[in-house]
């Protein structure tokens, strides 16, 4: 038997860290990877950097057919991974390329089903299919490729770059997709009326990628400010997101309750907080910046809130209340992959 630990016991977090080991320094921090000139041997000095991204939507992990169609499968394996360009700074994507695995006895009529989803997407928020190759295997997947690059003379969004001081920004609601999810499993939602209920399941089938927000933080940023903006998207939940940011930066992110971007439909609901911080598949940014840069953005982009701010490292560790400094613990049910 082989020895060491196994993925369940190490977690996604310590295995990303020790497959960086296999790469250039830095290649596995962000929510990309950020492909400059002393990557890409003949690239010109004077181009924007090219922002390349890879995620795998795995049947009865990521989906199941009882929670979402074929189109929807496919809209969302393409917006999971534009989401992390925008994540990075880029404004829009090039293409992306898509790997199909999937059993003999799949119809062709779903996978039909997901590359048009698959096109809607792009056909919503740009860029191309590129090509790909498929395979057999025992159950279905979509392994996404996207490419992207940033806008010249814009800068990268890295999750590093915070700073104590910061202001952290979500630029929408939390725990609407989570919502959507129980619906979809059958789970009871009393007084919940038809057009939330419409609202959650779509959120949850049909992620948007946020270039809007970062068109909106460049466009908003304040003269005297260079560009320096720490953030990555929400796809495991705004508190992972918030501790991600955190830890990269060398800081504490402290969130404060009274500002939490609780979806309008959570209200009543017991799971109301859990939901909006753990829940995940939001696909919204979680940005740290300079508070005068954070104020212009909220005023500018319509759903974005202040909540919290980046500060030393605290005895809480990464991630604490900032009323009272308590650390902020997921509660036990919060998804892990490998788990």
């Amino acid at each position: 038997m082989p020895e060491g630990p196994t993925l369940a016991q190490l977690g996604e977090t310590e295995l990303i860290r020790r497959l960086g080991a296999f790469a250039p320094p830095g290649q596995f921090d962000d929510d990309a990877a950020l492909l400059g000139p002393a990557l890409l041997g003949g690239h010109p000095a004077g181009d924007p950097p090219l922002v390349l991204n890879t995620d795998v939507l795995v049947e009865d992990v990521h989906f199941s057919e009882a929670t979402m169609g074929a189109g929807d499968v496919g809209w969302r394996a393409a917006a999971a991974n534009l989401s992390d360009l925008a994540a990075m700074g880029c404004h829009g994507a090039v293409g992306i390329t898509v790997a199909l695995v999937a059993p003999g006895h799949t119809p062709w009529a779903w996978v039909e089903g997901a590359y048009g989803g698959l096109a809607e997407l792009l056909g919503a928020h740009g860029g191309l299919l590129l090509g790909g190759d498929c395979s057999g295997g025992r159950q279905r997947l979509l392994a996404v490729t996207a490419l992207g690059r940033l806008p010249a003379g814009g800068g990268a969004i890295r999750r590093g770059d915070g700073r104590p001081g910061d202001a952290l920004v979500s630029t929408g609601a939390h725990g609407l997709s989570r919502l959507g999810l129980a619906l979809l499993q059958g789970e009871a939602m009393p007084g919940l009326a038809p057009a939330c209920r419409e609202r959650a399941i779509r959120t949850h089938r049909r992620p948007v990628p946020r270039f809007d927000a970062v068109a909106a933080l460049g466009a908003c940023r304040p003269a005297a400010l260079d560009w320096r903006v720490a953030g990555c998207d929400s796809s495991d939940g705004l508190a992972a997101a918030a501790s991600c940011l955190a830890v990269a930066s060398g800081c504490t992110a402290l969130l404060s309750r009274s500002d939490l971007p609780l979806a309008a439909e959570l209200a009543g609901q017991d799971q109301a907080e859990d939901w909006c911080l753990w829940g995940g598949e939001d696909f919204e940014l979680v940005l740290a910046l300079e508070p005068a840069w954070a104020d212009a953005l909220v005023q500018r982009l319509e759903g974005a809130r202040r909540i919290g701010r980046l500060v030393e490292p605290q005895a809480c560790g990464p991630l604490g209340w900032a009323e009272g400094g308590g650390p902020i613990a997921p509660p036990t049910a919060t998804f892990r992959h490998f788990g």
